[in-house]
């Protein structure tokens, strides 16, 4: 598996897959070709069919202006693609062009280009053989993360601050949210409803919430965020991190190591599976959040290795066949509420493992869901795959110009 550094990455929003990607895509061909002055960039798939809602065209063409050079930007309908995520980037003058695919959580890979990103940096690819790992060698989930990546604990210092960031900055903004939706942001007045509550249980649910839905429309406002995994599904694990954070008081250095383990099952999805909305649906998305947020919030009340498992498996699970279907391509209805939601889910996927995993052992283990979740994500069609043709786009449709 690779680097946790390629599962969380610093970035603008919407959509990581959309955007970050794209930015990433762009440099890299500016970087190869530094002297080509004017290109043309092609979109496919989900990228042609959602790019005007996620602001691809915009970034595009922010990117190569900065780098002091004219771009076009063509949405295109062919699907005959390798990759549900493609973009072709073209010198108007000549034949030079690559071929780059948006794979999920900003990350990209060139056709022609062995790899792009970090060589791999973890030897075992399922839960089963890292908790055996850990077993003979006496390590804790974290320590297994510390013992092949040492230098790890700075990037992961960074990046706990700006969710910490992030959700400050979006429970302190208000106003309306780009594009035609007309959505308003509501994470201030959800917060001011959260203090004053009487009741800790709505109390809880409803910061957790706020702290979700802050991060997110941080994210719809193309506001930095962290992908974790992926930018659609970027409020789970900062609501959860900034509750233990501010309620309950954990230092900084255990959210660290939490995220460091909730990174750990991001990693096994992405490497066995996928976190590419547009391959997989949303369930490789806020699913994978899900369990991300689940695993980490377990490791932060000790629970045991299975524990730890169980919780991250909920997360999945319970979010198999969870369809992609932005309304109008923007990562607002339902992906707001969506990541609020599986906050709320993680937490109870924890308590969970820890009372009814104590009493009888999971039979559906984390390895497992994750490759039904594969097999999920190919069976689902086309039109609830980030494309906007079907489910909630479909009922509330949005006409771009």
């Amino acid at each position: 598996m690779e680097s946790l550094k390629e599962l969380y990455r610093v970035g603008p929003g919407p959509s990581s897959s959309h955007t970050l990607a794209i930015q990433h895509a762009c440099l890299y061909f500016i970087k190869q070709y530094p002297n080509i002055d004017e290109v043309v960039v092609d979109l496919f798939g989900s990228l042609s069919l959602t790019g005007k809602g996620h602001r691809t065209d915009k970034i595009i063409e922010e990117t190569f202006r900065n780098a002091n050079k004219t771009v076009e930007v063509r949405f295109q309908n062919d699907w005959n693609v390798k990759h549900p995520n493609t973009l072709v980037i073209k010198d108007v003058h000549s034949d030079t062009s690559l071929t780059i695919y948006s794979v999920g959580g900003g990350a990209i890979r060139v056709e022609g280009v062995e790899q792009v990103v970090n060589p791999y940096v973890y030897p075992h690819h399922s839960f089963a053989d890292i908790v055996q790992f850990c077993n003979e060698k006496n390590l804790s989930l974290y320590e297994y993360v510390t013992y092949f990546e040492p230098e790890i604990d700075s990037f992961l210092s960074e990046i706990l601050d700006q969710m910490l960031k992030t959700v400050e900055q979006g429970l302190h903004s208000e106003g309306m949210l780009p594009g035609l939706l007309n959505m308003q942001r509501v994470a201030n007045d959800i917060y001011k409803k959260a203090e004053v509550a009487l009741d800790s249980a709505e109390k809880k649910t409803l910061l957790l919430t706020a702290y979700a839905y802050a991060c997110a429309e941080e994210n719809a406002d193309g506001k930095t965020v962290v992908t974790a995994p992926t930018l659609g599904s970027c409020g789970v694990i900062p609501a959860v991190m900034s509750y233990y954070y501010h309620v309950c008081k954990v230092d900084k250095k255990r959210l660290q190591e939490a995220l460091a383990v909730g990174g750990i099952f991001g990693n096994l999805i992405k490497t066995n599976a996928t976190i590419s909305g547009a391959e997989g649906g949303c369930q490789a998305e806020i699913g994978a959040a899900c369990a991300m947020a689940a695993a980490a919030c377990s490791y932060i009340e000790n629970l045991s290795f299975e524990q730890i498992g169980y919780a991250a498996e909920i997360g999945i699970e319970h979010h198999l066949g969870l369809t992609c279907d932005p309304v109008g391509g923007y990562v607002m209805i339902p992906c707001i509420e969506r990541n609020g939601v599986a906050a709320l889910r993680a937490m109870d996927a924890m308590l969970y493992a820890k009372h009814i995993g104590s009493i009888k052992p999971n039979k559906i283990t984390f390895d497992m869901v994750v490759q039904t979740m594969k097999y999920t994500g190919k069976k689902l069609a086309l039109e609830l795959k980030e494309t906007s043709l079907g489910g909630l786009a479909l009922v509330m449709p949005i006409h771009h110009e």
